[in-house]
């Protein structure tokens, strides 16, 4: 269900099922005013940007609807850059799919697949050979997630059960490798200054340096990848459009 919809020329339609409050003009004038910020969220084109606020129950059951293309598993990836809301948005749309399938399904965040700092998008047959791989012939995977602290990987394994959904989150979850075993590809995006700033609040000022270099290695990955134009879904990770963040999304277009 779409529950409203609005666009930079400051008219909102609205189709419910159940009642939602009014978007006031003053926040949609705030939300599509500053050209800066839609050049950010929409890259490349700077264009009129359209957001739609929708439900994370609606997105569970199109999930379900979706043919399962990895083995019997419908695999979500959600993708976007350091601090835009990634990890979040997983775990709504996680919880929403765990009322459809009377259980929450395997979220594995690909942070916990790298081995430090360097390994930003060089893990991928890690993730392949340990989860999708199995998954892939119908049976469970599993994973040993990396210490931060340590350096190192820890000698116990997490279990990937063979389940109808797998979400998959993290930097360059949506590649373009994947995207054939796809059932949706989301692409969650935020300003850039608002990222850094998520970040070292997370993670503390000493990882700055750390930082600066991934934010560089993740902006050209997603040049050459083309990830964002070939998303199903583009989620506002910053939206400042009024809306029930435990229930519903921003989508953009």
């Amino acid at each position: 269900m779409i529950d409203a919809v609005t666009d930079n020329s400051g008219s909102a339609d609205r189709e419910v099922d159940e009642p939602e409050p009014v978007t006031p003009p003053a926040a949609v004038a705030a939300y599509f005013g500053h050209a800066p910020r839609e050049a950010v969220l929409n890259p490349g084109t700077g264009g009129p940007t359209v957001a739609v606020v929708e439900a994370y129950a609606e997105l569970a059951r199109r999930v379900l609807a979706g043919p399962a293309r990895l083995g019997r598993t419908r695999l979500v990836a959600v993708d976007g850059p350091s601090g835009a809301g990634k990890s979040r948005f997983a775990a709504q749309l996680a919880d929403a799919l765990a009322g459809l399938l009377g259980g929450r399904p395997p979220v594995v965040h690909t942070d916990d697949l790298l081995d430090g700092w360097d390994d930003q998008v060089t893990f991928w047959p890690r993730l392949d050979d340990w989860v999708l791989a199995p998954l892939r012939n119908g049976e469970p995977g599993g994973y040993r997630r990396y210490s931060w602290v340590r350096q190192c990987f820890l000698p116990r394994q997490v279990p990937v059960p063979v389940a109808p959904v797998l979400l998959v989150e993290g930097v360059s979850a949506a590649r373009a490798v994947v995207r054939p075993e796809l059932t949706l590809a989301v692409f969650v995006t935020a300003p850039a200054s608002l990222r850094l700033a998520r970040a070292v609040a997370r993670d503390g000022p000493e990882i700055l340096p750390e930082l600066r270099r991934w934010h560089e290695r993740e902006r050209a990955h997603f040049a050459v990848d083309e990830t964002a134009t070939h998303a199903d879904l583009l989620v506002d990770g910053a939206p400042t459009l009024p809306h029930d963040a435990g229930r519903y999304y921003v989508r953009l277009h």
